[in-house]
């Protein structure tokens, strides 16, 4: 077996990685299905970012709780707890839009019950992993993961674009569910020796701890806050502003699916290239590669062409995949075991804070500005969140090759 799927050998990665996957081919699926099911029922972009933003609402709400509780319980019980969960809830979701019964609140309690679910899944499975592996294979594992998890996002939105336009986004719903439902199987599976936790003063007491681990590394919530923007201009772009081009224009469903996997297509790519590369300041560049994500927006605007579209959104993957390795690896190395989930918990809480209120907000803002304008703005606030990584002194002084900073001169330049 070659050095790069070492971390297989290993029985506790190989099942959280199955679960793992399964869960990201059905999410692959799920925006792409969700998205035209909401259109299809209403018409409206609004409809579909209530749903999509009452998804992410429920998901920040309970993110920090389901750090502590990643950090507190079993993490690999607690993912089986999540996935049967949002299991059932999509199968109710896919049972509505199949019988033509999905009324948008409706939807929208479900979408939140999911999105609660998924609060406890993502800081449990990250913080999971490495205890999977010995040290020594953990950033393979990172990145194994990650080219993993790409390529299932891959099959999942190129699948979900053919179930849509073939049989309609209901079946796709469907498939989400059962997936949901393989690694719940999976998850079940995974064993890891851990020393029990320490007795727990209370919630408020295990936040505080988090929070005094996250805030002590500059750079950490630097890149935290700025994604936090980022993140809101590429997820309206995507959710909610995407599909609506793409019924409009000549890009159609089938082609929205196609531009959706081609981002993925470059992570898998990315993930291959960061096995083999790893810059001096490997985080530092990836958040400028970041930037390449406002190509989307801006070419939604101006030329929305489905292989313009495939073309851009697969050079972003590529960019964005390096940031990604080079910030899970040096979370894990340098953040204690019986905190990092607590850590990852309010990382994706400043990542995705932004998240519900872009969904919110793209279709009014459709309505009052146009959707060319609100387009560009998203494009600008992309642009803007890179410029303030990349000039941040604690951003360009970090070293990755030893999670330390650089020495740094009286004028402030890194040496």
């Amino acid at each position: 077996m070659s050095a790069t799927l070492t971390p297989l050998r290993h029985r506790p990665f190989r099942h959280l990685f199955i679960g793992t996957t399964a869960n990201l081919v059905g999410n692959g699926v799920a925006p792409i299905a969700l998205a035209f099911a909401v259109l299809d029922a209403t018409g409206s972009v609004g409809s579909l970012g209530l749903v999509v933003g009452a998804h992410s609402l429920t998901g920040i709400i309970f993110l920090l709780y389901g750090g502590v509780l990643a950090d507190r319980l079993p993490r690999g019980p607690l993912l089986v707890g999540s996935s049967v969960v949002s299991a059932v809830s999509q199968a109710v979701v896919a049972a509505l839009v199949l019988s033509h019964s999905a009324a948008i609140p409706l939807l929208m309690v479900l979408a939140a019950v999911n999105g609660a679910s998924s609060s406890c899944y993502q800081p449990a499975a990250q913080a999971l992993l490495p205890q999977t592996v010995p040290v020594e294979f953990r950033r393979a594992a990172v990145a194994l993961s990650r080219i993993a998890g790409s390529t299932a996002t891959i099959v999942g939105a190129s699948l979900g674009g053919v179930l849509v336009a073939a049989v309609g986004p209901g079946w796709g719903l469907a498939v989400d569910a059962l997936t949901f439902a393989l690694a719940a199987m999976s998850f079940a599976l995974v064993r890891v020796q851990v020393a029990p936790p320490a007795p727990s003063p209370g919630v408020v007491h295990e936040l505080c701890i988090g929070w005094r681990e996250f805030t002590s590394r500059t750079w950490v919530w630097v890149i935290v806050v700025a994604c936090c923007f980022l993140n809101a201009g590429f997820t309206a772009s995507f959710t909610v502003l995407g599909p609506a081009v793409a019924d409009a224009t000549g890009i159609g469903r089938t082609g929205w699916g196609l531009a959706v996997a081609a981002s993925s297509l470059g992570a898998v790519a990315g993930g291959v290239l960061s096995l083999r590369w790893r810059p001096r300041r490997a985080i530092l560049v990836g958040c400028a590669l970041m930037g390449l994500t406002a190509a989307t927006p801006l070419l939604l605007a101006l030329a929305p062409h489905t292989w313009v579209l495939v073309i851009a959104n697969f050079v972003a993957g590529v960019g964005v995949e390096q940031a990604g390795v080079a910030w899970y690896s040096t979370l894990n190395e340098q953040i204690p075991e019986d905190r990092l989930a607590r850590v990852y918990a309010y990382d994706d809480l400043g990542c995705y804070l932004a998240l519900p209120l872009a969904q919110f907000t793209a279709g009014p803002a459709v309505l009052l500005f146009g959707l060319h304008t609100t387009l560009y703005a998203a494009a600008a606030l992309i642009l803007l969140a890179t410029l303030a990584m990349v000039t941040a002194p604690s951003v360009r002084a970090l070293a990755p090759r030893t999670m330390e900073p650089l020495p740094v001169s009286e004028d402030g330049v890194p040496g």
